[in-house]
């Protein structure tokens, strides 16, 4: 009897070991990863359920931006339009070209981020380590990012400004929509538009998107970092902290910089509104927004930012709390402060 115990008692602890050691061989890979790889894995994940999780807010506000049918109802119309002539999957037209574009997008913003504020502190130390620094490499990050990512970004509008009736057998949308190109995916709108305008089709309407991401990108950082030199030392770890600093800076950001997201969003769709709804080519930024203003009223430079701002909140929520449980699984450490 005494035997048996201890033969079972053997096979327990032999089990614990085991597992023991499977468990320290999983975080040891885990470990084993540049602290920046895991930062990536961790962001990209993020943000992809966060995009996800406001999609049809997105697609939405991109149908609130582009298309005269949907400029006079509000949010909650708009939802109900969509809903009626595409159902649930209309909501998420876009969506894949947007979580490609988000997962690269949002990687390479924080980590060129991070490699512009050092580069920065390293080399131009007159110029110190304020938020001000933030806001420079913020800007330059953001450039960077958007680039890189932008004919994701040019396939994701295409394919959200279509309005197909799934629910019959003919197209839905303005006059004359019989005549419009109806894309199938990411690699069918990438191929067409390459095809039509070669590479510099690829990078229609960069010109307003830039003119909009430095600000916004070097604005989010600073007002972000800003903010947070006003919390107490107690609270500066807390997640609703996170959450609330980042929230405000992307609110602010946002509405400072998104008069340039509108005349992006209409260049990138010009080829496909009928002439005989206004097919105008805008040659830059600034004649796009004084195009805008004269023919279609100040207020559409703002067309859809309702939609931005209950879309941004959740987003941001979202994604926080989605990294911070990464970066706990990754075991990611603490973000220092420079001190160069």
């Amino acid at each position: 009897m005494g035997s048996t115990q201890r033969s079972t008692l053997s096979t327990n602890v032999a089990d614990l070991v085991d597992a023991s050691q499977s468990t320290r061989q999983e975080v040891s890979y885990i470990d084993s990863m540049p602290v920046y790889v895991r930062e990536l894995i961790a962001g990209g994940a993020a943000g992809g359920f966060a995009k996800s999780s406001v999609a049809p807010l997105e697609r939405t506000k991109i149908l609130l931006q582009t298309r005269t049918e949907f400029r006079s109802l509000g949010v909650c119309q708009s939802l109900k339009k969509l809903f009626k002539h595409e159902g649930v999957r209309g909501f998420y037209k876009g969506n894949g070209a947007s979580v490609v574009r988000i997962v690269p997008y949002a990687a390479l913003h924080y980590m060129t981020y991070e490699q512009y504020r050092c580069w920065i502190l390293n080399n131009y130390s007159a110029l110190g380590s304020g938020p001000h620094i933030d806001l420079l490499a913020g800007a330059a990050a953001g450039g960077t990012a958007v680039l890189c990512t932008y004919p994701l970004d040019l396939a994701r509008t295409k394919l959200a400004y279509q309005v197909v009736n799934t629910r019959g057998n003919f197209k839905y949308g303005m006059k004359g929509a019989q005549s419009q190109i109806v894309y199938k995916g990411i690699r069918d709108v990438l191929s067409s538009v390459y095809r039509e305008g070669g590479f510099r089709g690829l990078y229609r309407g960069v010109g307003p998107t830039l003119a909009g991401i430095l600000p916004y990108a070097g604005l989010k950082f600073y007002i972000y970092e800003k903010l947070k030199t006003h919390v107490p030392e107690e609270y500066e770890k807390s997640i609703v902290t996170r959450l609330s600093c980042g929230a405000l800076a992307g609110l602010f950001g946002q509405t400072l910089t998104y008069p340039l997201d509108v005349v992006r969003r209409q260049m990138q769709v010009e080829n496909l509104q009928p002439s005989g709804q206004g097919g105008v080519r805008y040659k830059n930024t600034l004649v796009g927004l004084t195009y805008i203003v004269r023919n279609q009223g100040w207020k559409k430079l703002f067309s859809g930012l309702s939609v931005n701002y209950i879309k941004i909140v959740p987003s941001v929520a979202i994604g926080f709390t989605a990294y911070d449980t990464m970066k706990a699984w990754l075991h990611i450490p603490p973000h220092q402060k420079s001190s160069q």
